[in-house]
């Protein structure tokens, strides 16, 4: 293809050259098309300290005000937004042919959800810290119960669905109900503390789709990720949409660890920051003059940070750094970290929480790279908080005991 004057047209190449172009820009999606389209500022970036600083407008769809979030890495894998509710306000009812969770980042109030065939409404209330899921294509209203404005956070499968389908009106007006997602028993949103075992990797997982407060809501013992850290996994509405919840140990932090994008890490208690670069740099980009490659992103509840923000795999590391308790949750879309291309039956391994010595790709602490440790040291000192890292954790052969809170 080249330019003439005035007009454009497709040629064979002459020789041995190629067709196309070498390089081009990114087309947008229908999904990024459907965004701009929506007349609210659309959030692009590595992450964010706190979503409630991020700007609102009027939002005619919803009957709010709001704003986009794609971070880098995301794009088509899953959405999010934030929705201000006014103040003893509601927003417009709705539909959707795509899962939605959301979080309550200020405000109460409650959510009513019903089918076309149902004789009555389910409600329940929510709160600030509260989780629940909408049914795919359930009609939902969402009501603020304050005259001080409610702000909520959701994470949402659209751009799968959109990028798929190419077609808003079947995403926002088709009829069918979904039964098998919503079966408008009493108890639907009645909170259900059960630990199971989730079917693939066995880790803990409540089945549940409400979650009065994921702020302060009792966690299992975990320990992948840090001595004495705590998590679970929610399952909400038949959802492919997958999060987890966990918590580190005061004065405790993560082992680096790397993957593809998709996961959004979401701070709810304390404050920290993440360290991500690619994963070719190697495990100590700092000891082998590579820093200025290293991103990282300083947070507070309710912060925000792409743990891969694109291509290829990416090693991040996260570490609270208060005097209290440090939890996050860890969104990922329909994008199962373990779920990895191949035949059913096929032996995987949950890489990610297996350090490198054996097969895995988390970075044991006496691996890691010697200015982390310093550096947490000095950010704890500054901010008089307690170091817990006992010098012990950075030894190759360390099987002690857990700490104590």
């Amino acid at each position: 293809m080249h330019d003439t004057t005035g007009e454009v047209h497709w040629h064979e190449p002459a020789g041995y050259k190629r067709a196309g172009y070498g390089k081009f820009d990114r087309p947008k999606s229908p999904y990024d098309l459907f965004m701009e389209s929506e007349g609210i500022p659309i959030f692009r970036d590595i992450g964010v300290s706190k979503v409630q600083n991020l700007p609102l407008l009027p939002w005619k769809r919803m009957g709010g005000r709001g704003t986009y979030i794609q971070l880098f890495g995301t794009e088509g894998k899953w959405g999010c937004y934030v929705v201000e509710v006014p103040g003893a306000g509601t927003l417009n009812p709705e539909r959707h042919m795509y899962e939605e969770i959301m979080y309550v980042v200020e405000g109460r109030g409650s959510t009513e959800v019903w089918l076309d065939s149902d004789k009555k409404r389910h409600i329940f209330e929510w709160q600030q810290g509260s989780l629940f899921s909408i049914p795919m294509n359930a009609w939902h209203r969402i009501v603020n119960a304050s005259s001080s404005p409610a702000l909520l956070l959701a994470g949402t499968t659209a751009p799968n669905q959109l990028n798929l389908i190419n077609n808003v009106d079947l995403l926002f007006n088709c009829p069918y109900e979904m039964r098998d997602r919503f079966s408008g028993a009493d108890d639907y949103y009645k909170y259900k503390d059960d630990i199971e075992p989730d079917p693939i990797r066995g880790l803990a997982m409540r089945r549940t789709n409400y979650i009065p407060d994921i702020v302060n809501c009792d966690l299992p013992l975990d320990n992948r990720r840090s001595p004495g850290a705590r998590r679970v996994e929610p399952f909400m509405t038949g959802n492919q949409f997958y999060l987890w919840v966990q918590q580190y140990q005061t004065g405790h932090y993560s082992k680096a660890h790397s993957h593809t994008s998709s996961a959004v890490l979401i701070c709810l208690k304390g404050k920290g920051y993440t360290y991500t670069w690619p994963e070719h740099l190697g495990i100590t980009p700092w000891k082998d003059g590579k820093a200025d490659q290293v991103k990282r992103v300083d947070y507070e509840p309710v912060g925000m940070v792409s743990a891969a923000p694109g291509g290829a795999r990416w090693v991040h590391q996260h570490f609270g750094a208060c005097q209290g308790t440090f939890r996050i949750t860890a969104w990922f879309g329909p994008n199962h970290p373990a779920l990895e291309s191949g035949p059913p039956g096929q032996k995987q391994t949950d890489y990610t929480a297996i350090d490198i010595p054996e097969g895995g790709t988390a970075v044991p602490y006496y691996m890691e790279d010697p200015y982390l440790r310093r550096e947490y040291a000095d950010t704890m000192k500054q901010r008089g908080a307690e170091n817990r890292m006992r010098p012990e954790y950075y030894e190759k052969d360390y099987q002690g005991l857990l700490p104590k809170e």
